[in-house]
């Protein structure tokens, strides 16, 4: 027995073609969207360091430094092992001109999360003192230390996207959507800011070359003024001793 298979029409041979061109292409732009978003993610600025501490009765500051622009949010998280004898303060400074001194906490244990708004373009600086105990003798200065776990996020890295789609009710798709937007307008920002300061050092390098050019013509005119002067002494001086008429 001979079955016949309908032939697609025109029609549906040009839906079916429609439907896998779009399949591609949203295809094709999720994933240039997610590569975009693993280089952009990859490229933010944050910081993770362990380290031993050590104590003394007059402690020297040791400060991790990140780069971080104005009104741009910094979460630090400090996990601070036990230590016997000791105690750890720890302090979130900028190196802006005017020193601005964001937080400063003493005895610092376990896990303990920050979060300040850089007030200047620059670097933040979180700074741990290590005390040792007045009980404990000096000489026990420098055995003792305790084990501090650094994580310094700047950014839209310390951003909490999770819990901002769970207030907004977003998508995972929407979540990433708006992790991206907030990492663009970063590397937006950067960029300007960048570019603000090659203006000032264009400008630095315009008034350095006007100062020197100015001293080298006001030098110029000095030497000219103290030949002319002493063309005119020696003069003066071979007349006094009638060398010349």
């Amino acid at each position: 027995m001979t079955r016949c298979i309908p032939t697609p029409t025109r029609h549906q041979r040009r839906s079916s073609l429609r439907s896998s061109t779009l399949t591609s292409s949203s295809s094709t732009t999720t994933t240039f969207l997610l590569v975009l978003l693993t280089i952009l993610t990859l490229s933010q600025p944050a910081s993770a360091v362990k380290f031993a501490l050590q104590s003394w009765r007059n402690p020297p500051a040791k400060c991790i430094w990140n780069t971080a622009h104005l009104n741009q949010l910094v979460v630090v998280t400090a996990n601070v092992a036990p230590g016997a004898s000791q105690r750890v303060d720890i302090e979130i400074v900028d190196s802006s001109p005017q020193k601005n001194q964001y937080l400063h906490k003493r005895d610092v244990k376990g896990e303990t999360r920050f979060a300040v708004t850089a007030h200047s373009d620059g670097e933040v600086g979180v700074c741990f003192r290590n005390y040792l105990d007045k009980d404990v003798s000096s000489e026990s200065g420098g055995t003792k230390s305790r084990i501090v776990d650094l994580d310094v996020d700047i950014g839209a890295d310390a951003v909490d996207y999770n819990a901002i789609a769970n207030q907004e009710s977003l998508s995972a798709l929407e979540t990433e959507m708006r992790k991206l937007e907030g990492i663009v307008k970063e590397i937006v920002d950067e960029m300007d800011y960048l570019k603000s300061r090659e203006e000032r050092f264009t400008g630095t390098n315009e008034s350095t070359n006007t100062r020197v050019t100015n001293f080298g013509f006001f030098t110029f005119l000095a030497l000219l003024a103290l030949g002319v002067w002493q063309i005119f002494h020696l003069r003066s001086f071979f007349k006094r001793k009638y060398l010349i008429d």
